[in-house]
């Protein structure tokens, strides 16, 4: 089974995450193993574990951010062992570019990037569809493996051996699914994930605004960006402006992100407002209104599902008959 390298930065293991959720269906189809530092045991030496890995996996997936370019481990350690194997021919790389940065110039930048056309995962209005384009270029690597591999294999009469790749061979017999351990997060955690929130909102009104007046005759989006941490959406009918609402970070409600009806640059008013807050696993947004309201105090809201509840409250005067 090719097993698959993901170098990384810690501050995009969130991403990280997602991402290995996304190849779930490779690994249930017994097509890929994956591995990572965090599946480093108690009491073994971390360089050398990453070494060993790096040195043998057969797809390393250099998940690409500001975060991981300044990483001199990642920079001039992991990726140059990385590209020293993929120019012989040893192992395949693909870049996946995570979060905008100036990665082109970079020695891995003439290699094809996925998402398509190098667009970063956090600029798409769907994470989950940029992840799924990841999975599609890392199956097409398998198969490209694969064709390798066969032609590798053609013994001296011409016939092809049975494909069994070199990795095949390593046991790892079984073991169990359920390997999430607790993870504290610091405040620079949830600083970094407020953040990366609110651009997710903001990149997502703007799409889905688009495609709303593309979809519906009559129709018109309107978003414009007042500043870092607010913006304003509006939608209009026939030129009558049907609903508006600003999103804003901070004011007089602290470390919320707050949803407001109309346009305003007011800080001290809101409908909606919601927190990040982290259980034993994970970072999520909380509701601290509106949303309790409607759907019950135990939501633990992703950047998706935070999204597409501002978006229905923007959107709702359009949906009544």
């Amino acid at each position: 089974m090719p097993s698959v390298f993901f170098s990384y930065s810690h501050a995009d293991e969130t991403l990280r995450d997602e991402l290995e959720k996304q190849l779930s269906m490779l690994k249930r189809q017994g097509l890929i193993e994956t591995w990572h530092d965090r599946r480093i045991g108690a009491g073994e030496e971390i360089d050398k574990a990453i070494d060993e890995r790096i040195n043998r996996d057969d797809i390393i997936l250099l998940l690409v951010s500001p975060d991981f370019l300044a990483s001199n481990y990642c920079y001039d350690i992991e990726m140059k062992r990385a590209l020293e194997r993929h120019a012989a021919g040893e192992a395949i790389v693909i870049p996946v570019i995570l979060r905008p940065c100036d990665w082109h110039p970079a020695p891995f930048g003439k290699l094809n990037a996925t998402p398509p056309d190098g667009k970063p995962i956090t600029k798409w209005a769907d994470r989950d569809e940029a992840f799924l384009e990841v999975a599609k270029a890392l199956r097409g690597a398998l198969k490209k493996l694969g064709a390798a591999t066969a032609t590798d294999d053609t013994n001296a009469s011409g016939r092809t051996a049975p494909i069994l790749h070199a990795t095949a061979t390593r046991s790892t017999g079984p073991r169990s699914s359920n390997l999430r351990t607790t993870k504290v997060f610091t405040e620079r955690d949830r600083d970094r994930f407020k953040l990366e929130t609110f651009e997710y909102l903001a990149r997502f009104f703007e799409n889905s605004l688009e495609e709303l007046g593309k979809r519906n005759p009559g129709i018109e989006g309107s978003f414009r960006r007042v500043d870092a941490n607010r913006f304003f959406a509006a939608v209009y009918h026939n030129g009558e402006a049907k609903a508006r609402c600003t999103v804003f970070m901070g004011g007089g409600f602290g470390d919320g992100i707050c949803y407001v009806n109309g346009e305003s640059t007011d800080g001290n008013s809101m409908n909606e407002s919601l927190r990040v807050e982290a259980d034993e696993h994970a970072l999520f947004l909380n509701s601290m209104g509106m949303a309790r309201y409607r759907y019950g105090s135990e939501q633990k809201l992703s950047q998706d599902g935070a999204a597409e509840l501002y978006w229905g409250f923007l959107i709702e005067p359009l949906q009544r008959r």
